[in-house]
């Protein structure tokens, strides 16, 4: 059965491993977020959303030569990072991980609905990794609204703060939450995703 270990690494920072192949998204410099330690970490592959620093500090990363077969085929999706077309933030970029079986979104730093192919691509995703404390990204009803047109089976919040780490200007994630009737609080930052995982909305604990 093909099985999907999930790691937060604080922000919007994930480790995803299948078969011993490990990507890393959107790894953040040093010190650019409060609270969140510095990622270091051996991988595959390094997918970064866009190029701001607490989102694209790929070269922290211990990139592996070995040149291991991927498990996955990539789906690069374009969107913007703010509600004026990018004129604000710029460009972010979506990533879709499909094993074939299973799919895993990452949403970056999504800043508006995006448009109706991507969402079209998106829907129904197994797991869906979304950005929800608003103010740099959607705001967190409008990344319920955007939850809720993609109907994953899985959606675990990113992109927040609590009293221990993340951005002031960012909302706590129990905003987002409250669109939500499935919530499942986990005690760790790491999720496993099998084809048999139920519906829920993941809260992992940053460690």
């Amino acid at each position: 059965m093909k099985e999907i270990k999930l790691t937060w690494l604080g922000h919007s920072c994930f480790k995803i491993e299948e078969d011993g192949f490990v990507v890393i998204l959107d790894p953040m410099k040093d010190g650019s977020v409060p609270g969140v330690r510095p990622v270091r970490e051996k991988a595959d592959l390094v997918l970064c959303s866009h190029g701001h620093g607490d989102h694209n500090a790929a070269e922290l990363i211990d990139v592996s030569e070995a040149k291991a077969e991927s498990p996955f085929r990539i789906w690069p999706m374009s969107s913007y990072h703010d509600d004026a077309k990018g004129t604000k933030r710029g460009l972010n970029t979506i990533h879709m991980l499909d094993d074939g079986t299973l799919r895993v979104a990452h949403m970056g730093d999504i800043g508006c609905i995006p448009e109706e192919i991507v969402i079209r691509a998106l829907k129904g995703v197994d797991l869906l990794l979304m950005p929800v404390g608003g103010h740099y990204t959607l705001s967190p009803a409008d990344a319920a609204k955007l939850t809720e047109m993609i109907a994953p089976k899985v959606v675990i919040p990113m992109h927040y703060r609590t009293d221990h780490f993340g951005f002031d200007v960012i909302a706590e994630p129990e905003e987002f939450l409250s669109f939500r009737n499935d919530v499942v609080h986990y005690d760790g930052p790491e999720f496993i995703l099998t084809p048999e995982t139920r519906p829920q909305t993941a809260v992992l604990t940053y460690k």
